[in-house]
C-alpha cells in the first residue's frame, strides 16, 4: 500500500502535536507537588518510598546561610565539615569573588554546577594565571597544596565533597 505525500505530512504533524501535548504535560509546573510523582498528580496512585532507605532534599527544601557582604551562600548537605568524616557542601559565590591562597588539610573533590570557577595554585593571587572550569566541570584539591580561586562575571555554584575536619 502506497501512502501519498499529502497523508505522510499529516501523520507527520499529528506527530508533532502529540509530541508538544506530551511535552506541556510533563513540563508543568503546577503538575509537579511536593512529595507526588507526574502521574500522581494525574490521578494515579502516590509513591511512596522508604525513608530509612533514602533522603531527599528538593531544591527548595535547600537551607542557604550566608555571610554578610561576602558574596557567598552555602549549604550543608551531608555531614560537618569542622567533624571527622564525609561532608557535601554546596557553594554560591557572587561575580569577582576572589579567596587568597591557601590550602585544605585534606584533600576534596568541587564539581562545578553554574558559572565559571576560575582555579589557579600557589602561594601568590594572580588572577591571570587561572583555569576557567565551567559548569559540569570538577577540580580536586590536594591536601595541604596552596590554591586560590574565583569566579567570573556571572558568578558561580559548586558543590565540595571532602573529608573533615577542614580546619587544622
Amino acid at each position: 500500500m502506497k501512502i501519498s505525500k499529502g497523508a505522510r505530512l499529516d501523520v507527520r504533524r499529528l506527530a508533532l502535536v502529540v509530541g508538544v501535548l506530551i511535552l506541556a504535560v510533563v513540563s508543568n509546573p503546577s503538575a509537579k507537588t511536593k512529595g507526588r510523582n507526574l502521574l500522581a498528580a494525574y490521578g494515579a496512585d502516590a509513591v511512596t518510598i522508604d525513608r530509612n532507605a533514602r533522603e531527599i532534599t528538593l531544591p527548595d527544601q535547600i537551607e542557604w546561610k550566608g555571610r554578610p557582604g561576602s558574596g557567598i551562600q552555602s549549604a550543608l548537605l551531608y555531614g560537618d565539615p569542622s567533624k571527622p568524616g564525609l561532608y557535601v557542601q554546596l557553594l554560591k559565590r557572587g561575580p569577582d569573588n576572589w579567596t587568597e591562597p591557601h590550602s585544605h588539610p585534606n584533600d576534596r573533590v568541587i564539581t562545578v554546577l553554574a558559572g565559571t570557577m576560575l582555579v589557579g595554585t600557589g602561594s601568590k593571587l594572580d588572577r591571570n594565571n587561572t583555569v576557567a572550569v565551567k559548569a559540569g566541570g570538577h577540580i580536586r584539591d590536594f591536601a595541604n597544596q596552596m590554591h586560590y580561586d574565583g569566579t567570573g562575571p556571572e558568578g558561580t555554584t559548586i558543590e565540595i565533597v571532602g573529608m573533615g575536619p577542614t580546619t587544622k
